[in-house]
């Protein structure tokens, strides 16, 4: 039995060895009745971070590298290299050790009973108070919103079944966006609830806008009630509108020389429609961008090279450019 690692990097080449050694000593104190291997992916790091992996590669042959052609983002990037391990369950941990890779015990013992998806959900964070509010103010409105059920604070940090990998290998999802993913497919879930660490070295590279369009593919993937809630609210206001025009000209013809409706209440009006429809017009076009996204059928990455790996990858999810043995 093999259990696969998938982390992901960039710019992480003062993490990459470290959690290489964690990750040996788990295996060895603890796991050691299991084979495993360890795959990097990294997403174009402008440090030395692949330099740092391919010493790697070269003193253990348990440790793969898939190196991007690009920076594709995290989400397509860690998804991406959960399908190309091979183990008979993956581990996905992040290699800022913020989730600590020691918890890879306590999955493996649930997936030995069977449970197909053990994952790991933050309880506490190191975060500002503003973003750990603004996430959880996130999370409730999308569940609400959501026809599927979502995984809140839960970023990939867990341990899959084979099976669970297979399907999605099968999906042909260009956005894939794994709160709702592993809710939906997984079956049987698992959840240990931890409290995420600071990071130990580097910085954190995720910014405002990668953070939006996580956000916006995860309401626009998920949930139909905003886009039909248009509608809904358009007619509220129609009503309404038809309702304070009659008042107005009923009012006009008794009161003729006594009544002004005035400019002012004519321009917060006009001001409130134009907003409504402003922001409805943000919806649509997020839906229409993730339709856009999908039509185009891009790859998730392309990679520029591999290492240590005694196959290419499956021509249905990426051509491979080069091979390194």
């Amino acid at each position: 039995m093999k259990i696969g690692v998938v982390i992901p990097t960039y710019n992480e080449e003062g993490n990459v060895r470290l959690i290489y050694e964690r990750l040996q000593k788990v295996f060895k104190n603890e796991l050691s009745e299991y084979e495993y291997e360890i795959l990097y992916i990294d997403n174009k790091s402008t440090d030395n971070t692949r330099s740092v992996l391919e010493k790697l590669c070269k003193s253990d042959k348990r440790v793969k590298c898939i190196f991007n052609i690009n920076n594709f983002g995290y989400y397509h990037s860690s998804f991406y290299g959960l399908t190309q391990s091979d183990g008979d369950a993956t581990f996905m941990v992040n290699c800022d050790m913020q989730d600590p890779p020691e918890m890879l015990p306590q999955f493996v013992r649930e997936w030995e009973k069977g449970i197909p998806v053990v994952i790991g959900v933050k309880e506490g964070s190191k975060d500002p108070a503003w973003i750990l509010a603004f996430r959880k103010l996130y999370y409730r409105i999308v569940g609400t919103l959501s026809e599927t059920e979502q995984i809140a604070h839960f970023n990939g940090f867990g341990l899959y079944d084979r099976s669970f990998v297979e399907t999605m290998r099968r999906l042909d999802d260009h956005d894939p966006y794994m709160k709702n993913l592993v809710a939906q497919y997984a079956g049987e879930i698992k959840t240990f609830p931890y409290n995420q660490n600071k990071r130990i070295s580097g910085k954190g590279t995720t910014n405002f806008f990668e953070l939006y369009d996580c956000a916006m593919v995860g309401i626009t993937s998920t949930s139909k009630i905003i886009l039909r809630s248009c509608t809904f609210i358009g007619l509220f206001i129609s009503i309404i509108s038809l309702g304070l025009a009659v008042s107005a000209f009923i009012s006009k013809l008794i009161h003729w020389n006594d009544f002004q409706l005035g400019i002012s209440a004519l321009s917060v009006g006009m001001f409130f429609l134009g907003s409504v429809q402003l922001f409805f017009m943000g919806i649509i076009g997020e839906y229409v961008l993730a339709i856009n996204t999908k039509s185009m059928q891009r790859p998730l990455v392309v990679e520029e090279k591999r290492i240590n790996f005694s196959h290419t990858a499956p021509n249905d999810i990426q051509d491979i450019q080069t091979e390194e043995q």
